[in-house]
């Protein structure tokens, strides 16, 4: 939680409702390994569209080029039947937002995730993950993670980290990690033993031949740090990957790719599924709309690569920044920061929410 927005508090719920649901919803996908779409069905996603700026590669990427949160749409990528009706859905709920003054908001100091980026020399620690027989193989990956000494997961009920070693191509994330006097302890999580090739969620691939498809931090097993905003790339001015959006009051009982599972409590059967991808209208000229700095580097993001629902909150909408926490400063807060303010209201109310599209969905129901 990165703070009150004018006064009320954002709670998000992908902690224990991501465990309360996300356990039954396990035991019905486990084994379920969920793959890509023909990329006819979004698109050519090979191109970069002439819109928006190329980004600057200042160190290897996260997944792999191909993978949902990297590969750039293409203007004519299909939009669902129901687009209408759910960009309605999502823009009402951003009025009640603003009206309440609770969101729509940005996740940074906590409910977010920090990075740790570590050499091949980092010295491994094992991480006793506390779950059911369901985490037995994830153990075997976390008995071994490169965890540095002075490391802290994210502040809140999430306790989320997450290490990258790009040396070996690898990524690991915790949920409700903490740091007790045996050594490091965790209550679920996810490993990717070849992050630079990773589709961007998890699957059977993911780090074989132990993984499955309903690890991860998130109720939806996308990586919590993938469509996380890292602060290098604010820095740089070009955020070159899709960008992640939890919502309150998810559709139960069915995902959409890239989803792999759900937390979804919502029975309006016209409720915003898990998984959903939105974009801004590529026929929108974000040049055009006097956007603070850093809502149209989100701006452009959302039209060259999209937003992906990741989960589920409480109440109000968020997006997500890398947790600066490891840097002992804030370079979000402040006159000079990337709010230009004490927080993100600007920057959210800023957005041209009423472009959104919903692309074409790859439903799965849950039994």
């Amino acid at each position: 939680m990165s703070g009150p927005r004018r006064g009320r508090t954002l709670v998000l719920v992908c902690g224990l409702g991501a465990v309360a649901v996300g356990l039954i919803t396990v035991l019905l996908v486990v084994g379920l390994d969920m793959k890509e779409p023909d990329r006819g069905r979004l698109g050519e996603r090979g191109t970069l569209p002439a819109r928006g700026r190329a980004p600057r590669a200042t160190r290897p990427r996260l997944f792999s080029p191909n993978s949902v949160w990297n590969a750039p749409l293409a203007d004519s990528a299909p939009l669902d039947p129901a687009s209408d009706m759910l960009v309605k859905k999502l823009l009402d709920t951003v009025a009640q937002n603003i009206a309440d003054r609770s969101g729509p908001w940005i996740q940074t100091n906590e409910s977010s995730t920090p990075l740790y980026i570590v050499s091949s020399r980092q010295p491994a620690v094992r991480v006793q993950l506390h779950t059911g027989w369901w985490g037995r193989t994830l153990q075997k990956a976390l008995d071994a993670v490169p965890i540095p000494k002075r490391a802290a997961p994210a502040a809140g009920p999430d306790g989320h980290m997450t290490v990258w070693q790009p040396s070996k191509d690898r990524l690991w994330e915790l949920w409700r990690a903490r740091k007790l006097a045996d050594g490091w302890h965790a209550n679920f999580g996810g490993a990717i033993a070849r992050v630079s090739r990773s589709r961007g969620y998890y699957s059977k691939d993911s780090w074989p031949p132990l993984s499955r498809s309903h690890w991860g931090a998130t109720a939806t097993s996308l990586p919590v740090v993938a469509g996380t905003m890292l602060i290098d790339e604010l820095k740089s001015g070009v955020i070159p990957h899709a960008l992640a959006m939890n919502i309150p009051f998810a559709r139960s009982k069915a995902f959409s790719w890239p989803a792999q599972r759900t937390d979804g409590t919502s029975t309006d059967p016209n409720a915003i599924p898990e998984g959903a991808r939105f974009r801004l209208d590529p026929k929108l000229d974000i040049s055009k709309l006097d956007l603070p700095p850093m809502t149209r580097m989100m701006a452009e993001a959302a039209q060259r690569y999209g937003i992906v629902i990741r989960d589920q909150t409480a109440h109000a909408i968020a997006f997500f920044g890398e947790d600066p926490a490891p840097l002992g400063t804030d370079p979000y807060t402040g006159r000079v920061g990337f709010y230009r303010g004490p927080d993100p209201s600007p920057v959210m109310d800023a957005f041209p929410w009423e472009h959104l599209q919903l692309l074409k969905m790859e439903l799965r129901r849950v039994r």
